[in-house]
């Protein structure tokens, strides 16, 4: 009777500290959450994983009153050692690139305004 008890005080703890973390693990806040009505529409990665990786992204923004540019960049992913991440904002009532390339300008430029660019970079 004594080890089951200790069972169970042993059980409790870790059943109730794994619950934790799956239900940390699958709540995370996505672009969806953020005010701003964000949305990623494009996104290209240099395939060279020796070295800086880079990664640009288009998103467009449908409420841009209440915007949060900050806290939706911080959701995508950087690197160490010299890599970059480049978010693009587009407005969604206006054009916006649905492709884009790893060399600058990273679209084209003439026929689509990006409404703001937010540039991280690693920090070794």
């Amino acid at each position: 009777m004594k080890n089951n008890k200790r069972v169970w005080f042993i059980a409790i703890p870790i059943i109730l500290i794994l619950g934790y973390l799956i239900w940390d693990s699958f709540s995370q806040p996505t672009i969806k959450d953020i005010p701003g009505d964000f949305e990623e529409v494009a996104f290209v990665r240099n395939e060279q994983n020796k070295g800086g990786i880079v990664r640009i992204y288009a998103v467009t923004v449908g409420d841009m009153s209440n915007a949060d540019f900050d806290a939706c960049s911080d959701l995508f992913p950087t690197n160490d050692y010299n890599s970059v991440t480049r978010i693009f904002f587009f407005d969604k009532n206006h054009p916006y690139p649905t492709q884009l390339q790893l060399e600058p300008p990273y679209y084209d430029t003439t026929a689509f305004k990006a409404i703001n660019i937010v540039k991280r970079s690693g920090s070794k």
